[in-house]
């Protein structure tokens, strides 16, 4: 469903010159699968999901997404995608029920078709009690609930989800994590990206280590615990980030 490779996004910085955000990864994702990105903030994470999503164009390298080109076939792997992104921005003065009709209609459903996954969706995610109620006056978690709806609306086979539970409460995020697994189990292919080590090592079937834009290790869990003798994923991440940052200095 997601094959990538040898993917690298310079930038261009006045001050500071050429910037490689990304350099030189490769990874695949499967249906049925949720691939995770580990890493700081600034790592790559978000600028590798938004070149998945085809907001931004990569500098070099290969990307498909459900068989389509990421640039020359970007209109068709928008129609795959669901992307949640804390940067993307709700109408204050929607409902959830007018957003998910709005989103429904920008993907070209039939109005038929809108109400019966709109319906499907709030009892899944339960937001029936706040379907009526204004965007502003909704809660962070109820904000994150009609955000994944709005991803999921246009039933699309991947889903990538850039850091989904930041802000959110413990149970709250919970909540969000056991949907996700729900989309993975209804076939699915996931991208996840976090900064979280319990969330990777419970929800991911692949994990993926990015520091500086590089991946410093891939593979399932127990593979990486193989690899790198380490305990947990915690341990391990620590381990080679410190590695990374002392090899630079």
């Amino acid at each position: 469903m997601i094959r990538v490779n040898n993917l690298t996004k310079i930038f261009y910085d006045k001050k500071r010159g050429k910037i490689k955000a990304v350099h030189d990864i490769s990874f695949h994702c499967k249906k049925g699968q949720i691939f995770g990105f580990l890493g700081l903030n600034g790592a790559g994470k978000t600028t590798t999901l938004r070149i998945l999503a085809t907001i931004l164009k990569p500098t070099s390298g290969e990307v498909l997404v459900n068989g389509y080109q990421v640039v020359k076939e970007a209109h068709k792997v928008r129609q795959s995608i669901g992307f949640l992104s804390g940067e993307t921005g709700l109408y204050d003065r929607f409902t959830p029920r007018e957003t998910i009709m709005f989103f429904g209609r920008i993907n070209g459903l039939a109005e038929q078709e809108i109400q019966k996954r709109m319906s499907q969706i709030f009892q899944t995610l339960d937001m029936n009690s706040f379907q009526e109620v204004r965007v502003d006056k909704l809660s962070t978690g109820m904000k994150q609930k009609l955000s994944i709806a709005r991803a999921i609306i246009h039933n699309p086979p991947v889903l990538i989800f850039d850091e989904p539970t930041v802000g959110l409460d413990v149970i709250t995020a919970k909540v969000v994590i056991d949907y996700i697994k729900e989309f993975r189990n209804n076939g699915k292919c996931i991208i996840f990206s976090t900064h979280q080590m319990h969330e990777a090592e419970k929800l991911c079937d692949e994990i993926a280590i990015i520091h500086h834009g590089e991946f410093l290790a891939s593979g399932t869990l127990p593979d990486l615990k193989r690899n790198f003798q380490g305990e947990n994923l915690e341990e391990i991440f620590f381990k080679l980030v410190s590695t990374k940052v002392e090899d630079s200095i």
